[in-house]
């Protein structure tokens, strides 16, 4: 009887792959596997639901907490550097009602900035625009209040868009670059597609999809089983 041909250890490692790729769901070809190389384990993906917010620059901080104010750390944020802070305020729209308890974020940033869902803002009589995060020229204000006193913000409201955090080698197995369009999928018992998913990439960035409160109840998200953005 001819003994059987020995496989060779690149073949095995490569139905060794594929078994992987069949059972396990966060799992899938990447570039390096349209390239000819066999398939390549997919980045571990986090989903998030990103409730109302904001962000403060240090003059909108001493105006809001007193001078000399820092924030506090309440929890870290999956994103490297990124916190919830202990300190929060009160947000009024121009129907006078208001949202109390709205969460800083941290760290500082350059400009204040904050962050609703479509229900917060429609609550509040705001008609804020779905931005990136950052690009707030154009957008309506509103006023904040803090313990040491109140805060108008001329501009700076925005619904922020749908996005995923990546870093640079996440977005070379995806094949995106700054600013390109994604689609996230999301298996629950309300299964859906978000597409539109804004790439952002940074170096210290860890792979992270954010929406908004109204998109992940929608979806949710909270207790999805699978989730995937390709």
């Amino acid at each position: 009887m001819t003994p059987p041909a020995a496989i060779a250890r690149a073949e095995v490692e490569a139905m060794v792959r594929e078994a992987l790729h069949r059972f396990l769901p966060d799992a899938k070809p990447g570039p390096t596997a349209a390239a000819g190389h066999g398939l390549a384990a997919a980045p571990r993906l986090i989903a998030s639901v990103s409730a109302r917010h904001c962000h403060l620059d240090q003059r909108g901080l001493e105006v809001l907490f007193g001078a000399g104010a820092e924030l506090t750390v309440l929890k870290p944020l999956y994103q490297e550097g990124a916190f919830a802070a202990e300190q929060t305020v009160t947000i009024f729209g121009p129907r006078q009602q208001m949202i109390a308890n709205l969460r800083i974020l941290g760290p500082l940033r350059e400009s204040c900035q904050v962050e609703l869902a479509f229900t917060d803002a429609r609550f509040l009589g705001i008609d804020a625009p779905i931005r990136v995060s950052g690009n707030t020229a154009g957008t309506p204000g509103c006023f904040l209040v803090g313990p040491a006193g109140g805060l108008e913000l001329a501009n700076g409201v925005i619904r922020a868009a749908r996005h995923v955090h990546m870093s640079s080698a996440e977005a070379v197995y995806y094949g995106v670059k700054e600013g390109d369009r994604m689609q996230l999928t999301i298996v629950s018992g309300q299964p859906g597609v978000l597409d539109g998913v804004v790439v952002r990439i940074g170096d210290q960035a860890k792979l992270e999809v954010h929406v908004d409160t109204d998109e992940g109840n929608s979806l949710d998200l909270v207790n999805a089983t699978k989730v995937t953005i390709a």
